[in-house]
């Protein structure tokens, strides 16, 4: 769930600014699961610029306390969201820890790294969910230490049924900065794609497992 639309549309705005956000429409992307898409999302390149990154960090920030009040650690999903995420910490004056996407085969073994106790209130911060299985995966492991996940807040979400359906089986709340809708709506303002273009970015959207640009 969006919370703020002014902060979509300028998250959306930003996003597309540093092309963090690609659309290809007409030479699609193949994502890790096989999935052709439009659009290419990787949000690890806003920590390149100081001003965007401060954005999202203090947006991120304020959304936490309004959700949430002031938990006892902030959480990052490895690996995009450990610098926005330590930095929301730091904005926050909070500890922050990161969750690996599965325990290290070596030393410690540790899947959470940095300290964190059992019965501690922890919101996880993401960049991007499109699934959500990646990011869940994470909350399994917090809640394996009886961490309490009060829950999580993302950059960006593509707006999956199907992410919204796993958050829901695993009882999580998701609130993000962003979405695909407003992505499209301020690409389609600002002129970054044609109208033939947003008919196919639409088209994409409604099963994007099935897509194929034809």
């Amino acid at each position: 769930m969006v919370l703020d639309k002014n902060t979509a549309k300028k998250t959306a705005e930003l996003l597309l600014q540093i092309n963090a956000i690609k659309l290809k429409p007409e030479n699609p992307f193949t994502w890790a699961s096989g999935w052709k898409s439009p659009i290419y999302c990787d949000n690890r390149i806003l920590l390149s610029y100081p001003i965007i990154r401060n954005y999202i960090r203090d947006e991120m920030a304020k959304q936490v306390e309004q959700l949430y009040g002031k938990p006892d650690c902030i959480v990052g999903v490895a690996t995009g969201a450990i610098g926005i995420g330590a930095l929301v910490a730091d904005k926050l004056n909070l500890p922050f820890v990161y969750v690996r996407p599965e325990p290290k085969s070596h030393g410690r073994q540790n899947q959470i790294e940095g300290h964190l106790e059992a019965h501690q209130t922890v919101v996880v911060i993401e960049d991007l969910i499109s699934t959500g299985k990646s990011s869940l995966n994470a909350v399994d492991a917090l809640r394996a230490i009886d961490a309490n996940v009060k829950g999580m807040l993302a950059i960006f979400t593509y707006g999956f049924e199907t992410a919204a359906n796993n958050f829901k089986e695993k009882n999580t709340e998701l609130h993000t900065l962003s979405s695909y809708e407003y992505l499209i709506e301020q690409a389609s303002d600002t002129g970054y794609v044609k109208d033939e273009q947003l008919v196919t970015l639409m088209e994409w959207r409604k099963d994007p497992s099935k897509w194929t640009n034809k």
